[in-house]
């Protein structure tokens, strides 16, 4: 067994927490310690004690030491790998992000990634991300950083940015859902069992929640293929990859969805988005999937209301109490997550392994800017990963993903200058801004801005203009 130190920062997790550890409590030939720290310090020693119990339960093979610290210094010191996933800000502060902009005709369905409030997200957490750079470089510099936390294509730049050197990537679960619905497309269209979704071999690449696969094989099938077949069967009613649940179990569970979009954009540009559709859509112009609430619910979607959110989170933390006390059962089993695979096989105790991950662009994807966040196939082994070379989009979807690709690039260099013009710029250029005119754009910036400014102190004055 190899002994790691894993220093996680957003220790106080509530959900997510639990998954990384029931996956860590399986990792037979890896152990060590894991370093929770968080701003809430309650809520990480909650999570130590529910990790205490994982310890406990009789199918736990991989014992780890929990300790919560208080200082990020203490917890990254002399730590092999961390994995930093925190929510920057409150949700008071996400309620102002998502909901502002609907009072100009702007809705998002997320609001974490692209569109106003992806800006207004960045400009809170790219501050954060650059004490979290510093601190690595100080003190476990040659550790490897998985970052979890949205916007991940700004927080990725930003540790990189400030640490080159840093041996970080971005995770995100995102496209495993795309594999998932070729394989629901290999179940109805070829007659086969529904295969593991590592069974579609896929070449994928493009920006965070705005991936496209371009390549898929299942067995010599080749996926993309077949899938005009399955779409002209399930366009209108919508076909969800999750195992037990109906396409419109979107109007219960606003983080369901029925594939409606995907398979429109399919339909259009011959290639698949590898994102769930609440994302996509916010990356297009607002009048294509979200109008308004109506217009996401004829594609299927809803829109994921931040007093949605409130009660979920109220629920996960009574959950967490439950569990540390006792109250309620630990169950140790294998998530569909891979970051726990990706740790192993850097850490040399598994052999390579394949799989999406978002890195700074060395030419993996030659039209989009070099130096930029794009997401493709790397190669984890042992001490490595290797970006893989993309098939290069048609450009038509480049067009759409360079769109995106350049003002996440503007946006983060106005934050990183604390320069709110530079930002504004890149606000107005959000496809869900359009439409957007001046003088609406400045008072719903500024608006936005003075919701969150707490987190904002160091940017420069805003200017009387805005």
């Amino acid at each position: 067994m190899k002994k790691v130190k894993i220093a996680y920062i957003g220790g106080g997790s509530k959900a997510w927490a639990r998954v990384f550890m029931t996956d860590l409590a399986l990792a037979g030939d890896l152990g060590g310690e894991i370093a929770l720290y968080d701003i809430d310090i309650p809520a990480a020693q909650l999570n130590k004690r529910i990790g205490d119990r994982i310890n406990a339960a009789p199918e736990t093979v991989s014992v780890w030491e929990y300790n919560v610290y208080d200082s990020l210094g203490d917890a990254l010191d002399g730590a092999d790998f961390v994995v930093c996933s925190i929510l920057p800000g409150t949700f008071g502060e996400m309620a102002a992000d998502v909901h502002l902009p609907e009072e100009y005709g702007i809705f998002q369905s997320v609001g974490d990634t692209v569109g106003p409030g992806g800006v207004l997200r960045a400009m809170r957490t790219v501050p954060i991300y650059e004490g979290f750079a510093s601190g690595i470089k100080a003190h476990c510099p040659g550790a490897w950083v998985l970052n979890l936390t949205n916007p991940m294509t700004a927080c990725t730049k930003t540790l990189y940015d400030v640490f080159p050197e840093i041996k970080a990537f971005g995770c995100c679960h995102e496209v495993f859902h795309a594999q998932e619905f070729l394989a629901c497309a290999a179940k109805e269209m070829l007659g086969v069992v529904r295969p593991h979704r590592s069974e579609i071999k896929i070449d994928a690449c493009g920006i965070n929640h705005f991936t496209w696969i371009t390549e898929a094989d299942y067995n010599g099938t080749d996926m993309l293929e077949i899938l005009p077949g399955f779409i002209d069967r399930f366009y209108e009613t919508g076909y969800c990859e999750h195992i037990d649940a109906a396409p419109d179990d979107f109007h219960n569970d606003p983080f369901r969805y029925g594939n409606k979009v995907k398979m429109d954009l399919f339909r259009r540009f011959g290639v698949l988005a590898a994102a769930g559709d609440r994302h996509l859509a916010e990356f297009m112009d607002r009048s294509w999937y979200l109008k308004d609430e109506a217009c996401a619910e004829s594609w299927l979607f809803h829109l994921t209301t931040v007093d949605h959110r409130v009660r979920d989170m109220k629920e996960k933390t009574e959950r967490s109490r439950r569990l540390a006390d006792g109250t309620e059962a630990i169950e140790v089993k294998h998530s569909d997550e891979e970051v726990v695979e990706l740790i192993k096989a850097l850490a040399g105790v598994i052999p390579e392994r394949v799989s999406n991950a978002n890195t700074v662009n060395v030419g993996q994807m030659p039209d989009l800017p070099l130096g930029s966040v794009v997401e493709t196939n790397c190669v984890f082994s042992r001490g490595s990963l290797k970006p893989v070379t993309a098939k290069r989009l048609p450009p038509a979807v480049n067009a759409l993903v360079l769109r995106n690709a350049l003002n996440i690039e503007n946006m983060y260099y106005g934050i990183k200058e604390r320069r709110y013009d530079i930002v504004f710029e890149a606000f107005m250029n959000q496809p869900l801004c359009a439409g957007l005119g001046l003088a609406d754009g400045r008072e719903l910036f500024r608006r936005m801005v003075r919701s969150t400014e707490k987190y904002l102190k160091d940017y420069r004055r805003l200017p009387e203009s805005f």
